[in-house]
Protein backbone atom coordinates (compact mmCIF):
# COMPACT_ATOMS: atom_id res chain seq x y z
CA UNK A 1 0.00 0.00 0.00
CA UNK A 2 1.43 3.46 -1.18
CA UNK A 3 0.18 6.49 0.46
CA UNK A 4 -0.20 9.77 -1.59
CA UNK A 5 -0.88 13.92 -0.70
CA UNK A 6 -1.54 15.82 -3.66
CA UNK A 7 -3.17 19.28 -3.73
CA UNK A 8 -4.69 21.20 -6.27
CA UNK A 9 -4.81 24.22 -8.14
CA UNK A 10 -7.87 25.80 -10.03
CA UNK A 11 -7.87 25.11 -13.81
CA UNK A 12 -5.72 27.47 -15.45
CA UNK A 13 -5.41 28.70 -18.98
CA UNK A 14 -3.34 25.99 -20.02
CA UNK A 15 -4.91 23.11 -17.82
CA UNK A 16 -8.16 24.10 -19.84
CA UNK A 17 -6.52 23.71 -23.47
CA UNK A 18 -4.92 20.27 -22.19
CA UNK A 19 -8.23 19.49 -21.67
CA UNK A 20 -9.35 20.12 -24.34
CA UNK A 21 -7.19 18.59 -26.20
CA UNK A 22 -7.90 15.30 -24.36
CA UNK A 23 -11.58 15.64 -24.78
CA UNK A 24 -11.20 16.08 -28.63
CA UNK A 25 -9.08 12.86 -28.76
CA UNK A 26 -11.31 10.73 -26.81
CA UNK A 27 -14.28 11.88 -28.93
CA UNK A 28 -12.52 11.45 -32.22
CA UNK A 29 -10.92 8.03 -31.10
CA UNK A 30 -7.99 9.45 -31.22
CA UNK A 31 -4.47 8.45 -29.52
CA UNK A 32 -3.91 11.02 -26.49
CA UNK A 33 -0.65 12.91 -27.94
CA UNK A 34 2.20 12.80 -25.42
CA UNK A 35 2.64 16.15 -24.42
CA UNK A 36 -1.03 15.78 -22.82
CA UNK A 37 -0.58 12.67 -21.94
CA UNK A 38 2.14 13.90 -19.40
CA UNK A 39 0.54 16.74 -18.78
CA UNK A 40 -1.96 14.70 -16.83
CA UNK A 41 0.33 12.17 -14.96
CA UNK A 42 -0.73 9.95 -17.44
CA UNK A 43 -4.34 9.87 -16.33
CA UNK A 44 -7.49 11.25 -17.17
CA UNK A 45 -7.90 14.72 -15.82
CA UNK A 46 -8.47 15.80 -12.40
CA UNK A 47 -11.62 18.09 -12.94
CA UNK A 48 -10.08 19.30 -9.05
CA UNK A 49 -7.57 20.88 -11.53
CA UNK A 50 -3.56 21.16 -11.69
CA UNK A 51 -2.25 18.50 -9.39
CA UNK A 52 0.88 19.81 -7.19
CA UNK A 53 2.20 16.90 -5.46
CA UNK A 54 2.88 17.52 -1.60
CA UNK A 55 5.64 16.23 0.72
CA UNK A 56 4.67 14.81 4.14
CA UNK A 57 6.60 12.75 6.72
CA UNK A 58 5.42 9.14 8.04
CA UNK A 59 4.38 9.58 11.71
CA UNK A 60 3.89 7.28 15.01
CA UNK A 61 3.05 8.14 18.24
CA UNK A 62 5.51 7.60 21.09
CA UNK A 63 3.75 4.54 22.78
CA UNK A 64 3.13 3.07 19.25
CA UNK A 65 -0.46 2.97 18.94
CA UNK A 66 -0.92 5.06 16.18
CA UNK A 67 0.32 5.68 13.02
CA UNK A 68 -0.18 8.39 10.04
CA UNK A 69 1.34 10.73 7.91
CA UNK A 70 2.74 14.63 8.58
CA UNK A 71 2.16 17.16 6.13
CA UNK A 72 4.09 20.59 6.98
CA UNK A 73 1.55 23.69 6.80
CA UNK A 74 5.18 25.94 5.75
CA UNK A 75 5.21 23.31 2.44
CA UNK A 76 1.65 24.01 1.04
CA UNK A 77 1.50 26.08 -1.45
CA UNK A 78 -1.07 29.02 -0.69
CA UNK A 79 -2.74 29.47 -4.40
CA UNK A 80 -3.98 25.49 -3.48
CA UNK A 81 -7.70 25.13 -3.47
CA UNK A 82 -7.93 21.69 -2.15
CA UNK A 83 -6.04 19.24 -0.60
CA UNK A 84 -5.95 14.73 -1.08
CA UNK A 85 -5.06 12.10 1.15
CA UNK A 86 -5.13 9.03 -0.79
CA UNK A 87 -4.24 5.07 -0.81
CA UNK A 88 -3.14 2.97 -3.57
CA UNK A 89 -2.72 -1.26 -3.24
Amino acid sequence: MSTHVVGFRAPDKKWNLMKAVWDACNEAGLVIPQEVDEFFDYEEPDPSGVTVELSYESWTSDDNTKDGIEVMMDDIPKDLTSIRFYLTY
